[in-house]
């Protein structure tokens, strides 16, 4: 039997955290991990948040601290709905074929 897994794409992951909130890599790391149990090295954080900052969905805020902040920005708002919406979609009609709804 193949082994249970999680909804775990870290770029939709880090969208979603950072539409509650700012936040820096760390913590980002830290709230996808108590938010979803799902643990994310730091290889994979910070090659998603390139990804993310090159497509214009968030940017770096400017600080004085060492921690560099991520923002959430409209483009990226806009492209977590539409992600969000075509998940719940998917789910409502599995969750109709299999008679749970």
């Amino acid at each position: 039997m193949p082994k249970k897994s999680k909804f775990s794409e870290p770029s939709l992951l880090i969208l979603i955290s950072l539409a509650e909130k700012n936040r820096h890599g760390y913590a980002i790391m830290e709230d996808i991990e108590e938010s979803y149990n799902i643990k994310i090295g730091p290889g994979t954080l910070y090659g998603a948040i390139s990804r993310l900052e090159k497509w214009g969905y968030i940017r770096v805020l400017t600080s004085e601290e060492h921690k560099k902040p991520y923002k959430l920005t409209e483009e990226g708002q806009q492209y977590v709905t539409e992600q969000i919406k075509e998940m719940q979609k998917v789910t409502n009609l599995g969750l109709k074929r299999l008679g749970l709804v």
